[in-house]
């Protein structure tokens, strides 16, 4: 059985566009705040959402949208194959008799079969980013996948350049059915501000340390050990860079507990945070320096986006979308993946180059807010959702 946690009235004289988001779970993550952020920011009264988890949901995380025009669902898929969850989600979608079903990732790209034999009219999916099994994106079983589901697809929504390639050239999706829209930051939220104003602890927030800062979930693909190797090298090769600098991490998972074990037995504790998930990723952005990302892979970082937008130069792996953001030794720096050489360097560089350093992170707030506003993402999604949906009829023959 589905269960509903919220369940608003949707006032219908409005006949509001009813999309639909399907999405593996809901919880912290760079393809759910885009959700959130596209929700919170899509007129409510021409819009309204119903968000269909394929596992579960963390019910703080539901707290961050702000409108009330949203029904959120889970269908509780077990592990593996779980045929039934497609018929839950068939008759989930015949309730609901949405105007768009939009999917995101190939865990949730299977159910628009769901969506096309309930006859929903419009059915975009989203590519978000790569799979820890396929960084590549060369994975056979994958390619297959993706190609035998677009039949049931109108319309991709690419976030990177690099995604949108790999829909043209390996899954074969036409040009007309695809739409590069980049994630979009607040850049009112995520702005500079007075360093007084962090949260960070006060030991750093009062010190005069330059502060490294990486946020993201904790998980292999953001590849958090390789930066907390750097730092710690750095720190054991040179002293000055060891009593001027701090290194923190925002998120929880996996790696974080051997982290910060790693850390403390360096002796670095004392100039380290690691505070897990936190809800105050702005303030503490403000007091830090310069913003690092070292994943495997990525589709458009909105961490990124929010670092930049708070005026942080970026040190990022030349991976996904991150050149799309990074113009190399303008706003940011980039390196290699899993070069630990590399990324010490770039470490290095800004901790011997502030002035340098100073000017890359005027030009990463001036990027944020000229190409990467939020209400340039939205405003694009509007016009798909708006353009789109009065050319799509009911026919089973369209598919």
């Amino acid at each position: 059985m589905t269960t509903a946690v919220t369940d608003i009235a949707y006032h219908p004289q409005r006949q509001a566009i009813h999309i639909c988001h399907i999405v593996w779970s809901f919880r912290t993550g760079g393809l759910e705040n885009g959700v959130v952020n596209l929700i919170n920011q899509l007129d409510p009264q021409q819009f309204k959402h119903s968000i269909v988890c394929l596992t579960d949901y963390d019910a703080d995380f539901i707290k961050r949208i702000q409108v009330t025009n949203v029904k959120l669902y889970s269908l509780h898929k077990r592990p593996g194959q779980d045929p039934r969850s497609f018929v839950r989600a068939y008759k989930l979608l015949r309730q609901l008799q949405p105007d768009v079903c939009h999917s995101r990732n190939i865990a949730a790209l299977e159910y628009q079969l769901c969506a096309w034999l309930a006859r929903v009219p419009l059915r975009i999916h989203g590519e978000h980013g790569w799979d820890i099994k396929d960084l590549a994106g060369v994975n056979k079983k994958y390619i297959w996948l993706k190609r035998f589901f677009k039949r049931f697809v109108h319309q991709y929504v690419c976030l990177s350049k690099e995604g949108k390639a790999y829909l043209q050239q390996k899954i074969k999706v036409p040009s007309s059915q695809l739409n590069l829209i980049c994630n979009g930051v607040d850049t009112e939220k995520f702005s500079p501000k007075a360093r007084a104003q962090s949260s960070l602890p006060p030991s750093l927030r009062d010190s005069q340390r330059m502060i490294f800062v990486s946020v993201g979930r904790m998980v292999p693909v953001k590849n958090h050990p390789l930066l907390v190797s750097a730092y710690i090298e750095l720190c054991q090769q040179d002293a000055a860079f060891k009593e001027q600098t701090a290194l923190v991490i925002v998120g929880d998972g996996t790696a974080r507990t051997e982290l910060m074990n790693q850390l403390q037995h360096a002796g670095l504790d004392a100039q380290s945070w690691l505070p897990g998930n936190r809800d105050d990723i702005a303030s503490i952005l403000v007091g830090c320096s310069v913003f690092v990302l070292p994943s495997l892979a990525e589709g458009i970082s909105n961490t990124i986006l929010e670092a930049m937008a708070s005026g942080l130069a970026i040190i990022a792996s030349k991976v996904g979308g991150n050149p799309d953001l990074v113009e190399d030794g303008s706003n940011g720096w980039l390196f290699e993946s899993q070069n630990l050489t590399a990324l010490k360097q770039r470490l290095y560089h800004c901790y011997q180059q502030p002035a340098q350093l100073q000017q890359s992170c005027q030009r990463a707030r001036n990027a944020a807010v000229l190409h990467f506003s939020i209400q340039s993402m939205v405003s694009r999604y509007q016009a798909l959702y708006l353009q789109r949906l009065p050319a799509i009829t009911y026919s089973a023959e369209d598919a």
